[in-house]
């Protein structure tokens, strides 16, 4: 049998916030020495098709998946979706409609910047690729190129925090509502980086009404997660029979993680893969 670990299930390309595009990010990943690598942009399947002929020629295994935006009361929640359906219309709706609020939001916050700082709507659209989810990533990069921030992160440390007074929400669904349309469509879903800090790890009411509703695991293996987030995390992994994963949540230069720094087991991965009725992995 083919192997599927080491994987690395969380990255993106230029289609939402990294910088690069699905081929090179899958070359890259084949470089990095990992077996396996899930494409997931931000709302997005835009990238399937380059990353699934780039696997064939690199000879690694592709998790097909995405980032889904989900918001719960007024916090981000990031939902990971592997193997779903991409025409299933139902997440298909839902996504069109993140990825439309996103751009009239992301407009608003530059509108907003732009009284105070030399920023226009041309600046970010330069920042981006043709199908891009546009988002706050972008407008960073126009920052960084007008010279305002030295980097991405100073940009989400100064002007892009919400306590500078730009900051603008988005429309995402709540992540019950999340996992059953990620279900719905044949797909996977697992929770992204749910501990940045202990005191945002879902309670245990919430936790298990997601796993109702079909959550597969966790991303408990992420350089942004607390330890005692983590330690949370693997209480609730025991509890619910829970699926554990490690990823990089790579972006390329966009940000300081590292293809494969986090990892799945190939046994996870084969389980994931059994979980899923929507579509396929590309194994070559």
């Amino acid at each position: 049998m083919r192997a599927l670990g080491p994987a690395d299930l969380h990255a993106h390309s230029a289609i939402s916030d990294g910088t690069e595009t699905p081929a090179e990010l899958v070359a890259a990943a084949s470089g990095a020495g990992l077996a396996t690598v899930a494409l997931t942009d931000h709302d997005s399947t835009a990238g399937w098709a380059e990353a699934a002929h780039a696997a064939r020629a690199n000879d690694i295994v592709l998790i097909p998946g995405m980032e889904l935006s989900t918001r719960r009361a007024w916090s981000s929640v990031h939902l990971l979706a592997y193997l779903f359906d991409p025409d299933d219309e139902g997440l298909r709706a839902e996504t069109d409609r993140i990825r439309v609020d996103r751009l009239s939001r992301a407009e608003r916050m530059v509108e907003r910047i732009g009284h105070d700082y030399a920023l226009t709507w041309d600046d970010v659209l330069a920042q981006t690729s043709p199908g891009s989810t546009i988002g706050r990533p972008h407008i960073a990069d126009a920052l960084v190129a007008r010279g305002h921030v030295r980097d991405r992160g100073e940009a989400f440390q100064s002007i892009l925090h919400w306590r500078a007074g730009y900051f603008q929400p988005h429309y995402a669904p709540d992540p019950l509502e999340g996992v059953r349309l990620v279900r719905a469509a044949g797909g996977v879903p697992v929770l992204a980086h749910p501990a940045v800090s202990s005191e945002r790890v879902m309670p245990d009411g919430e936790m298990r009404e997601l796993v109702d509703a079909g959550l597969f695991g966790l991303e408990v293996r992420h350089r942004d997660n607390s330890e005692a987030g983590k330690r949370l995390l693997l209480a609730y992994a025991d509890r619910y029979g829970l699926e554990i994963t490690g990823s990089s949540d790579y972006h390329g230069t966009g940000k300081p993680n590292r293809l494969g720094e986090n990892t799945t087991s190939a046994e996870v991965v084969e389980r994931l893969i059994g979980s899923a009725t929507g579509s396929a992995p590309i194994i070559p």
